[in-house]
């Protein structure tokens, strides 16, 4: 089957939705699926308003529609909801194809976060992007059900997964003390609540990987914590083995990729109780949640290494690309029937 995937989100970027499509991707191609990505790459683009590291795409629907016709797909993917999404929505749109989305943020509260947009004034048009597709992928339940009380239709599961073999406990470790480490991985960024974390009075040392806007902000008000910048998944890997908690303070996030990779170098997780770890910690014992962000880290001090490693293993990239999979629907007649029947 040959898949069509559109994304605001790509390299040059470093997060969790560049991941998941990047991880998406090659479970697809492993099953000997087509995959073509459409993204600003190629197109002229300009850097996003408040947070310039994103470039947002600057086309035509006559080169859209030049694009789509040029690879012939049978299934459309619109992965985001930035210009070049809009864009892809409206040719599919204009040609009676049908097509699905995924809502991999909450862009109407990070937008109310750096702008006080409205965010009925957000979901209206966020509502209007994803009910004309056949299905919203939303990766937790309890996304999925706060998209079905706001009025989106055709909301459907489609989890996460971790690569197993780049995060695992086994590997080498960087230099440390005996004090607690406590780190965060992830954009430094308004909506993600680092504040929350580095406020925090806790024994020992507070490392931070990313890069963001609020970067140069963050480090002249915290000067003691350890700043590493953006990292590959294997020094990735090793900063959170060497770590003893890794403390999600996000309270917007729809998911948290960064969870699972932490869970699966069995370091366990600090986290408010909000959707996202509720969903990927849940009871498991692999982490803790608390409203008080201070209490559940001193306790994840406490939390068995193995426990945080076993709960990962239950995510698989491969049963969340079958879930994208099964959402898939053709952008015209039978084709994808066709399609799958032949791949199979």
């Amino acid at each position: 089957m040959k898949i069509l995937i559109v994304s605001e989100a790509w390299d040059p970027q470093t997060n969790g939705v560049v991941r998941t499509i990047k991880m998406t991707v090659r479970e697809l191609r492993k099953l000997g699926h087509e995959v073509e990505l459409l993204t600003p790459q190629g197109f002229r683009s300009i850097p996003c308003p408040t947070y310039p590291d994103i470039r947002l795409c600057v086309t035509t629907p006559r080169e859209v529609a030049r694009r789509f016709d040029a690879f012939g797909p049978d299934a459309l993917h619109i992965a985001t909801e930035g210009p070049l999404g809009w864009m892809a929505r409206r040719v599919a749109m204009q040609r009676n194809w049908g097509f699905t989305t995924a809502y991999h943020s909450r862009f109407p509260e990070y937008v109310y976060a750096r702008c006080r947009l409205p965010l009925s004034w957000s979901y209206a048009a966020l509502r209007a992007f994803h009910n004309a597709g056949s299905a919203i992928l939303v990766p937790t339940p309890a996304i999925l059900e706060d998209l079905r009380q706001r009025g989106f239709t055709h909301a459907k599961l489609w989890g996460r997964g971790v690569d197993l073999e780049t995060f695992t406990p086994q590997g080498e470790d960087l230099p440390r003390g005996a004090a607690p480490i406590f780190l965060y991985v992830g954009r430094l960024a308004v909506e993600k609540n680092i504040e929350a974390f580095l406020s925090l009075d806790l024994p020992g040392e507070k490392w931070v990987a990313g890069e963001g806007p609020a970067e140069a902000g963050l480090k002249t008000r915290f000067p003691g914590v350890r700043w590493l910048g953006v990292l590959d998944g294997p020094s990735l890997a090793t900063l959170y083995r060497t770590a003893d908690v890794m403390v999600f303070p996000s309270r917007t996030d729809t998911f948290g990729l960064v969870i699972l990779e932490s869970l699966a170098c069995g370091t366990p997780v600090a986290a408010y109780p909000v959707a996202g770890p509720i969903d990927v910690i849940g009871s498991s014992g692999a982490g803790v949640m608390n409203d008080d962000l201070r209490q559940a880290c001193l306790e994840a001090l406490q939390v068995s290494r193995t426990t945080a490693r076993i709960h990962a293993e239950t995510f698989s990239w491969t049963a969340a690309t079958l879930q994208f999979l099964a959402a898939l629907q053709p952008v015209r007649g039978e084709s994808l029937k066709k399609s799958m029947a032949a791949a199979s």
